[in-house]
């Protein structure tokens, strides 16, 4: 059995990470947090886990397999790097980085080194996307020509974390924690990001609580990616346009929906296709988080282990380059090039 290193039990950790991890058929074997509430946390949820005070810690507990960091975004440089220089496998929780050249430093490094190195994208594996990604490879909607993505919510009080009260240069803020997911998915959907138009602002936090970006691919099919914490009506977490029809999905993990008349009709179904007037709903794409963890115990069974692993960390270079040209567009008010660190040279530029 694939034994598990865990460093951190916040959110991320206990809800997210050791949940699927186990239920992957992987051991949580140690856990590192030096918080006392939640060492008793693991204690009552992982009773067999070791419970250690930090990485350091952690990477001496003898025969993990792989290292997962649930850890602030801030960290995720110094802790991937020193995983690397460990010698073991290693998940990030996304994003990778704070920004695209640090991220092509830590995938740089794994490869000198022969570690295999993943992010941890879990979007990709809900059934919601799934659904989504069968309507465009199957044309329902027709040719898309417009996809919107939205992660919407309201929360006119910030929460006291570190997400909220850190600046951007330290992983604080919205663009960072959410449209690393949303810019992920789109890529899957349609391609590389050539260039970014961005409004990136921060009312109630830090860092930006408020972000939208105008992504054209290079594929020709334009992304509108919203994140914001400030909307009293949240819009349809998804929107695609295609010529023959346009796709709305707005069921997402019991979250408000203020626009009921989009709720999925039934638990087989996902989402509605619109012609006007008209309407059907759209079977549901199994899919599950779990799959994800499933991959990384296969990818580290198998020949290339790298190549092997469901979550290319080349793509979060690319989605970092979008979020740094998003920082310059908004800054400037205009559109920018994407340039992915690594592909060719040059950073994010004014078109």
């Amino acid at each position: 059995m694939v034994r598990v290193g865990l460093a951190g039990y916040a959110s991320a950790g206990r809800h997210f990470h050791a949940p699927l991890i186990r239920d992957a058929g992987l051991e949580l074997a140690a856990v590192a947090t030096a918080n006392p509430e939640r060492r008793a946390e693991v204690a009552a949820d992982v009773p067999e886990a070791r419970v250690v005070d930090d990485l350091e810690a952690l990477l001496q507990v003898e025969g993990l397999d792989v290292i997962v960091l649930a850890t602030p975004t801030g960290s995720h440089l110094e802790h991937t790097q020193r995983v690397i220089e460990a010698g073991v496998a290693c998940v990030v929780d996304k994003p990778l980085a704070v920004n695209a050249d640090d991220a092509l430093s830590l995938v740089d490094a794994a490869e000198r080194a022969g570690v295999p190195l993943t992010v941890f994208q879990n979007r990709r594996y809900d059934h919601q996307f799934a659904t989504l990604a069968t309507v465009v490879s199957d044309r329902l909607a027709g040719e898309p020509f417009r996809c919107e993505l939205r992660w919407e919510r309201w929360r006119p009080v910030a929460k006291d974390r570190w997400r909220e009260n850190a600046p951007a240069s330290e992983g604080g803020g919205i663009l960072l924690d959410l449209h690393s997911h949303l810019i992920d998915m789109a890529v899957r959907l349609f391609g590389p990001v050539s260039t970014v138009f961005a409004t990136i602002e921060a009312h109630s936090t830090t860092s930006e609580d408020d972000a939208f970006l105008v992504c054209r691919h290079d594929s020709g099919v334009v992304s509108h990616l919203g994140a914001t914490s400030l909307s009293g009506a949240p819009g349809p977490r998804v929107r695609l346009l295609g010529r023959g029809a346009a796709y709305v999905q707005n069921d997402f993990n019991g979250e408000a929906n203020v626009l009921p008349d989009t709720a999925d009709a039934d638990p087989e179904h996902c989402g509605w296709l619109y012609r006007e007037t008209e309407r059907e709903p759209v079977p549901t794409t199994p899919a599950s988080p779990v799959e994800f963890y499933r991959a990384v115990g296969a990818a580290l069974a198998a020949a290339d282990p790298q190549a092997a692993m469901p979550v290319d960390p080349h793509d979060a270079v690319h989605t970092l380059a979008v979020i740094d040209a998003a920082r310059l567009s908004s800054e400037g008010q205009r559109v920018v090039e994407v340039i992915t660190p690594g592909t060719r040279p040059g950073h994010a530029e004014e078109v």
